[in-house]
Parts: C-alpha cells; sequence; structure tokens
C-alpha cells in the first residue's frame, strides 16, 4: 500500500510526539529524584537537631467511675494480720551492736564484774596448770631454741592473762596484791619468746623461777618495767590467746562426748568453759586488733556469753545444756576463725 505525502506528514508528527512524551518522562524522573534526595536531606539534618522535651498532659485530678472501680479506696484494708514493724526490726538488729558497745562500756566503767565469767580459783589454777609448760620450754637453751619458746610464749601469755585479771577482780584473789607487777612481768617474758635468743632464754629461765618462788609462798622481787598507762593487748598476743582457746575447745569436745565423760569431767569443764570467757573478753579490749569490728566483736561476745551458759549448765549438771552451748561456742570460733586469721 502507498502513503501519500499528508500520510508521513502524520507519521513524522506521531514520532515526534512519542519523543516528546519520552523526554518528558525522564524529566520528571529526574526531578522526582532530586525532590526525594532533598527531603531525605532535610531529614537527616532535622534529626541532628535535638528535640524539646513534649509537654505531658497534666495527672487528671478526678477519675471517673469506671476507672476508679479498678483499685481499691484503701489498699491497707485487704490485708490480713498485722503488719510488721519494720522500724522495730531495725531497731533489735541494731540493739545487739549496741549491747555490745554498752557492756564494753560497762567495763571500762568499773560496771563489770570479772566475777560474772570466771571464779578467783580458775585463774590461781590457770597459773599453777601452766608452770609444768614452761619448766619444759626452759630446761635448756637447746630445747628452747628448738621449739621450747614456742610453749613459753602461750605459757607466759596464759600466766600474765590470769594475773591481769586478778589485778582487777572483784573478789578476793590469791596474788592480788603482787598481781599488776607479775603481769608486766610475765607479759614481757611471753612477747620476748616470739624469737629464740639468749637473751629471750635467760628472761625466760628467770621468769619461770619467779613463778616457782610465787608458788612457795614468797613475793616476786623483780620489778617490772613499764612505760605508761596498762593496756590489755600489752598482756598477750591474739595468736597466743587464740593457741590457748583451741586446746581449751578440745578438751571441752573430749568432755561432752558422751554423758558419762561429762560427769567425770566436770571440774576440768568449768576451767576450760571459765578461761574461754576470759579471752572472749579481753580480746574485744581497746588496741587489741579488729577490736573496733563489728562482726568480730560479734563473735567474740557469743563465744563468750556461750562459754557463761556453759559453765551454769555444768555446775546444774546438766549435759544436753553443756552440750548445746559449747555447740554454740565452737559455731562461734569457727565463723570467726574463718572471716579472720590469727
Amino acid at each position: 500500500m502507498k502513503i501519500d505525502g499528508s500520510g508521513k506528514m502524520i507519521q513524522q508528527c506521531a514520532k515526534l510526539n512519542r519523543k516528546k512524551i519520552w523526554l518528558r518522562g525522564i524529566a520528571f524522573t529526574v526531578a522526582l529524584g532530586a525532590m526525594c534526595t532533598f527531603v531525605c536531606d532535610l531529614s537527616a539534618a532535622d534529626s541532628k537537631k535535638p528535640r524539646k522535651d513534649r509537654r505531658r498532659s497534666p495527672p487528671p485530678t478526678e477519675w471517673n467511675k469506671r476507672t476508679a472501680s479498678e483499685f481499691y479506696e484503701d489498699a491497707f484494708s485487704t490485708l490480713e494480720g498485722v503488719r510488721p514493724d519494720f522500724s522495730k526490726q531495725m531497731r533489735t538488729a541494731s540493739s545487739v551492736v549496741k549491747g555490745s558497745e554498752a557492756e564494753s562500756s560497762e567495763i571500762a566503767g568499773g560496771g563489770f564484774k570479772w566475777s560474772a565469767l570466771v571464779s578467783a580459783e580458775t585463774l590461781v589454777d590457770e597459773i599453777k596448770n601452766v608452770k609444768s609448760n614452761v619448766d619444759k620450754a626452759v630446761v635448756s637453751p637447746t630445747e628452747f631454741k628448738g621449739g621450747g619458746y614456742k610453749s613459753g610464749r602461750i605459757g607466759f601469755g596464759s600466766i600474765a592473762l590470769s594475773f591481769a585479771v586478778i589485778a582487777e577482780y572483784d573478789g578476793d584473789a590469791r596474788w592480788k596484791k603482787d598481781a599488776e607487777n607479775a603481769r608486766d612481768l610475765f607479759a614481757r617474758a611471753g612477747f620476748n619468746c616470739k624469737t629464740a635468743t639468749d637473751q629471750s632464754f635467760n628472761e625466760a629461765k628467770a621468769r619461770a623461777a619467779d613463778l616457782e618462788s610465787l608458788l612457795d609462798g614468797n613475793a616476786i622481787t623483780t620489778k617490772g618495767e613499764r612505760e605508761g598507762d596498762f593496756i590489755w593487748s600489752q598482756t598477750a598476743g591474739r595468736p597466743a590467746l587464740m593457741t590457748r582457746l583451741d586446746a581449751a575447745e578440745k578438751i571441752m569436745s573430749a568432755a561432752i562426748a558422751s554423758k558419762s565423760d561429762f560427769s567425770k569431767a566436770i571440774e576440768i569443764l568449768l576451767h576450760e568453759v571459765e578461761m574461754a570467757a576470759v579471752i572472749g573478753e579481753v580480746i574485744q579490749r581497746t588496741d587489741y586488733e579488729y577490736n573496733d569490728d563489728d562482726t568480730y566483736r560479734g563473735y567474740a561476745s557469743a563465744m563468750r556469753d556461750a562459754a557463761v551458759k556453759a559453765r551454769e549448765s555444768a555446775k546444774k549438771n546438766d549435759y544436753e545444756g553443756a552440750n548445746t552451748n559449747i555447740g554454740e561456742l565452737k559455731k562461734s570460733c569457727d565463723s570467726c576463725h574463718g572471716d579472720y586469721r590469727s
């Protein structure tokens, strides 16, 4: 089929229209892309600006009935039983520490009585019993340097401790007149036994002779040297006292192994629990390590109190009571040893 001139013109116009439509499409696409980029840039810039806090709506002053019905008018009215007084519990907990502090202040003020913890006879017997250990320690310089100085340190520490309590005892006690001087002499010998030297051996030997003379009824003529006021930590080191306490625990355990053992060992048990009570009190005194630690003082006080209760049980021939209280004593000691080291 032939196409005349007007047909060719129509074809050219159609072709030109298609080209215009294609160019307009490209232009629209480019414009749309540029607009999207512009909007994104504005959003990014907007996000970098700090946003102002939105003002919250004020809380309602009144609730409608439907909303109010979801809540109790008085929540406490739904509780059963007596409400716990937590402030009272806090006061009770703090009273444990304050009670220990009050006891210490009573002691410092002279209100405390040593007779509540230990008898004068036990203090005298402790000095007599330890004498054999001291004598063995000073048999010869060789024995002393071979390990005897350790026994001397513990022995002289127990003797010094006993004389220190006798010096402040609220009743009659043997050697009370010479107790302060004896306390200082034996305390120094005990501390010097930390090392095995000729000098510490000679001093230990001299103190052993003084003790022998004292037990024979004679007064100690040697005068102790003291600089400043007496403080309890100068009587015996805490490690020496802990060693004495460990020995007491072993004796106590053997004494309550059975009712039969208990009945046979009441006198020995009384001696050991009273010495444990004394140590529990003394290690809380000023200048002893951890004396300002409430937890440590709590352990020491619990041990002391358990020892006093065990003494009362032993006096009543109460095996069950003694067993229970000695168990509490050992529990306090074990807890203390777990947290503190001598």
